[in-house]
């Protein structure tokens, strides 16, 4: 079984997907830790020292490599992952079980304003700001995250009942 869960960051995609992983006895894989270990970087030490350009071409180069030589797993793709190149057709062609987690701007611009020092795009923006940078994103990116097949939307529910709706929707 092939799984991937999609959405914008701190919508728990890496968090569910070791739950989901550890339900279904399949291996979790989050691809910015595989970029990250491939690249012996950080994410925001490669958006800092190549840009996000060079980001983008090695996040599309990892996940067909990825793709080609893995069989059964629970793969977190990074939040902007859908929207650049054809990654999308990519893992359509993959026969994989697809899950947006959906999370209002309300959701994740709480839990993001705890996560500002780890991420430097967000560490000069105040409440305000986050909300419409969060806003502004997912406008952009909705588009790409609801071309999944199902749509879990995570707000007011805590990690049991989201990884047990997943769960349901795979029977």
């Amino acid at each position: 079984m092939k799984i991937i869960l999609i959405g914008y960051m701190a919508s728990g995609k890496t968090t569910i997907g070791r739950l989901i992983s550890e339900s279904l006895e399949l291996p979790f894989y989050d691809l910015d830790t595989i970029i990250e270990q491939e690249l012996k970087a950080t994410i925001n030490e490669i958006f800092e020292q190549k840009g996000e350009l060079f980001f983008r071409k090695k996040e599309r180069e990892v996940l067909e490599s990825f793709f080609k030589k893995t069989d059964n797993y629970v793969l977190a793709l990074g939040g902007g992952t859908p929207c650049y190149y054809d990654n999308f057709d990519l893992y359509q062609k993959e026969v994989v079980k697809s899950f947006y987690l959906k999370a209002s701007v309300t959701t994740l611009s709480e839990r993001l304003k705890f996560q500002k020092n780890t991420r430097p795009i967000l560490v000069n923006l105040n409440d305000e700001a986050l909300n419409e940078f969060v806003a502004k994103h997912l406008f952009e990116r909705n588009f790409f995250y609801n071309q999944v097949q199902t749509v879990i939307s995570v707000d007011d529910k805590n990690e049991t009942e989201i990884v047990s709706e997943i769960l349901s929707k795979l029977a």
